[in-house]
């Protein structure tokens, strides 16, 4: 089952079209990455799904339900960060949460273990201080457990690490890679070894659609690349290589590459054969999700 399916999706503001029919499909218990660059409409697909924003045309549905504008029926199953949380700076991260469970309707004794439960999984059970005291990623560990205060289904988060340093990133990623098993994660980024890291499926969004899209796994399959790496037994041999084959380049570690689109894999094998040179790898580079977005909005 998807728990948010959005078809067709079409967003303008005054003369500038963001959304140009965008599909996306984000399945039961993933860690959704939905990739683009900055300004490319992430920001406003997860306000119209989160009915803050007025879609042109297109629906949306979180756990089959249809989102309307101006209605928080559906907000019932999500639990949402923006890019920059704010809150009360003069209340401890406990009162906080509380604070947010009475005004939505938690019990007091729920809100309590809730509490209890969430400060503990984001690492702010022992802070006693003041939020105006916190740093970024602590703002961030809290604005999730926040999120996650009424058990959603759906955890979004626009662009949870991009001010963080690799410290406070990962805390972050470990964070949404432990609640996976409470709710579907869909976090934006422009930060590909993010979600490379933790993600089980991507979409990258260019130009107002998704361009490529469904689990990683599958997609590195079938975009699978036609870059080679080759080592040989001696350096004289990989100069024999790239005498032969001018568009062979040497690599970091010691290695010869090429791209079957300039250079023959067939070519290159007739050659070491004929040529009797010792190799002792050759392997097909596996693609990165930084080649395959260069790729896409590159188009």
């Amino acid at each position: 089952m998807n728990m948010l399916h959005i078809t067709d999706l079409y967003k303008r503001f005054g003369d500038k079209a963001v959304l140009k029919g965008l599909c996306l499909s984000v399945p039961e218990n993933s860690i959704f990455g939905f990739i683009g660059k900055n300004g490319s409409g992430k920001t406003t697909t997860m306000k119209t799904v989160l009915g803050l924003l007025n879609a042109d045309s297109g629906e949306i549905r979180v756990n089959g339900e249809k989102v309307i504008y101006g209605q928080a029926k559906t907000n019932r199953y999500i639990g949402y960060l923006p890019d920059v949380p704010e809150f009360y700076p003069f209340m401890t991260a406990k009162e906080y949460l509380l604070f947010c469970g009475e005004i939505s309707g938690m019990t007091r004794t729920d809100t309590i273990a809730r509490a209890d439960e969430l400060l503990s999984l984001v690492g702010l059970a022992e802070e006693k201080h003041r939020i105006k005291g916190y740093s970024r990623g602590m703002k961030q560990r809290l604005g999730i457990a926040q999120a996650l205060l009424g058990r959603p289904k759906l955890l979004i988060c626009d662009e949870p690490t991009s001010a963080l340093d690799p410290v406070g990133r990962k805390e972050i990623l470990d964070i949404l890679l432990a609640v996976r098993e409470q709710t579907t994660v869909l976090f934006s980024t422009h930060i590909l070894s993010d979600v490379e890291r933790i993600c089980t499926d991507v979409a990258f969004l260019n130009n107002g659609v998704t361009t490529i899209s469904g689990k990683i796994s599958e997609i590195r399959t079938k975009y699978r690349s036609r870059e080679y790496q080759l080592e040989a037994e001696n350096n004289t041999d990989i100069l024999a290589l790239m005498k032969a084959f001018p568009n062979l380049r040497k690599t970091d570690n010691g290695r010869v590459a090429f791209s079957e689109k300039d250079t023959a894999l067939s070519d290159v094998l007739h050659f070491i054969a004929d040529s009797h040179i010792s190799i002792k790898t050759l392997e097909r580079k596996a693609p990165t999700l930084e080649d395959l977005f260069m790729e896409v909005t590159e188009k």
